[in-house]
């Protein structure tokens, strides 16, 4: 009796495998959707929902600065001058204010083209340039 019941669940788990490989490989929009669904939901009684507003026109050089610059030119991480580092700064503006655009558009160096705000309009990438340099 014991082999048999070895057997089986042998054969279960066979079943099991092969069935979640099949399923995996299917590559549909629907299959790949429910497994990617949550698994679940959190309620907090009496909590209303977040209420998000989309940004009403370009965002300002210091909020770009924020959410996409800083990392690099905040802490001069791959060689990326500071804000409020003249030194490193006075070759760029040297090269002037089409130059420094060109290098945030496209990229330059390590810097990858737009820096990490693939999202920013000209007018926010340049607003963030002149934020990084007010003052130099």
């Amino acid at each position: 009796m014991k082999a048999g019941v070895s057997k089986v669940v042998l054969g279960l788990g066979a079943a099991l495998t092969l069935s979640l490989g099949v399923s995996a490989a299917d590559l549909s929009n629907e299959a790949i959707k429910k497994r990617i669904a949550p698994v679940g939901n959190v309620y907090l009684a009496g909590a209303a929902a977040p209420v998000v507003e989309a940004p009403k026109g370009p965002r300002s050089g210091q909020a770009v600065y924020q959410a996409s610059c800083f990392g690099c030119h905040g802490t001069g991480a791959a060689g990326a001058p500071k804000k409020d580092d003249a030194a490193a700064w006075e070759a760029r503006l040297a090269q002037g204010a089409d130059v420094l655009f060109d290098h945030a558009l496209n990229g330059f160096n390590a810097m990858p083209p737009k820096g990490t705000c693939m999202d920013c309009s000209d007018d926010e990438l340049k607003a963030a340039i002149e934020f990084m340099t007010a003052g130099l």
